[in-house]
């Protein structure tokens, strides 16, 4: 169903950058037209009272490993993408990369496959592929199953090589205790995103795998050597390079709010701190548990866990992390927003802007209501 011209006003309007106020949207047969004044946009066929919300064109997820109920590993196929993807368009985002934590070599090319035949088969949101692992560090494993993490090999190298040729965008997360300089150098190369994480590696390490090619780090803080006062480890790294964007998961249990406004004052630029869901099988659901390799996952008071404790990725959407940005950490709206919108997309060259009205997003002016649902603006609309 479409109109031939609808118009949202009375809302700031998010471009990726700035809160744009006392602004209106103007979509055309659902293409954006413009946005300009309120004043200067002229009434529509048919007008939607944003009533203080704040329209922008979705999140960018850089971390999905599930959702629906299931995990991608589980089964890393494009029925499970469809889920996923629907699921997370519920939470608002609109590009994400599914993620695959550290399993075997079959499962690797299996979401690979699954990955491509997606974007062939129009599935919407699936911005490439994310590989976390199986090339990290045992030490600093978290909740990766240890057996099956590896050193990276020559058939490995050639696995994802043949993959960056297939997909939009690969993304790898890897410790420098599983790859080689040269190798990263060589995965960089070819336009893979390449990640440092789940690593006890030092500073100067680190920065060898920085200078190779790395430019990003994955879930910062968490999984990974610590800043201390005389060695930064991959934190310090993370924070002092310029060359690094550093993904965050900012639920308030990951990572504390006082360290989460440290990092944020502390980060050098260009790389910016980005956030990411890092989401499993219960986003977009009621599940209260779930199996990640053969491990119970238990789900209690927004916190996931295995038996033992150890964190098991996040129940986490972007809207929340917004808020926690806002309302724990203290950072801006326009900032927290542009840290789960146009920083990822800018990182993995994802075009962030308004282009079709399927690709809009209302987030509720009262952020404690963002909490866990945003509604698909095009679904309200029309």
């Amino acid at each position: 169903m479409s109109v031939a011209s609808l118009t949202f006003r009375n809302g700031p309007i998010f471009d990726g950058r700035r809160l744009l106020a006392g602004h209106a949207a103007r979509f055309e047969n659902g293409r954006m037209a413009r946005i300009g004044p309120e004043a200067e946009i002229p009434q529509a066929a048919k007008e939607i009272d944003l009533d203080g919300d704040v329209l922008f064109p979705g999140f960018v997820d850089l971390q999905v490993n599930g959702g629906d109920g299931i995990l991608f590993n589980t089964d890393p196929s494009v029925a499970t993408l469809r889920r996923i993807s629907a699921a997370h368009r519920s939470l608002g985002v609109t590009a994400f990369l599914p993620t695959l934590i550290t399993d075997t070599p079959d499962k690797t090319r299996a979401a690979i496959a699954a990955v491509r035949d997606a974007i062939r088969a129009g599935i919407p949101g699936i911005a490439g592929l994310h590989l976390e692992g199986p090339h990290l560090s045992i030490a600093r494993k978290g909740a990766h199953d240890p057996a099956l993490i590896r050193p990276m090999e020559a058939g490995d190298l050639t696995i994802l090589l043949e993959a960056a040729e297939a997909l939009s965008l690969l993304k790898i997360t890897i410790a420098p205790e599983s790859v080689s300089v040269d190798q990263v150098g060589t995965l960089a190369r070819a336009g893979i995103l390449v990640s440092l994480g789940h690593s006890d590696a030092d500073r100067d390490t680190c920065g060898r795998y920085v200078a190779a090619g790395a430019r990003c780090v994955t879930h910062l803080f968490n999984a990974m050597s610590q800043l201390g006062s005389r060695e930064p480890g991959l934190v310090g790294t993370a924070l002092a390079s310029g060359d690094l964007c550093a993904g965050l998961i900012a639920d308030a249990v990951h990572v504390h709010p006082d360290t989460i406004r440290a990092a944020w004052t502390a980060k050098t630029g260009p790389g910016r701190i980005f956030l990411v869901s890092d989401a499993m099988a219960v986003a977009g659901s009621d599940v209260t548990e779930f199996e990640l390799g053969g491990r119970r996952i238990q789900r209690k008071n927004g916190v996931l866990t295995l038996k033992d404790g150890t964190l098991a990725g996040a129940d986490l959407d972007l809207a929340t992390a917004v808020r926690v940005m806002v309302e724990k950490v203290g950072i801006d709206l326009a900032s927290a927003l542009q840290a789960a919108t146009e920083v990822p997309a800018v990182l993995i060259g994802h075009a962030y802007r308004f282009d079709h009205l399927s690709g809009a997003v209302r987030l509720p002016a009262d952020l404690s209501a963002a909490t866990p649902i945003l509604r698909d603006t095009a679904a309200k609309a029309l």
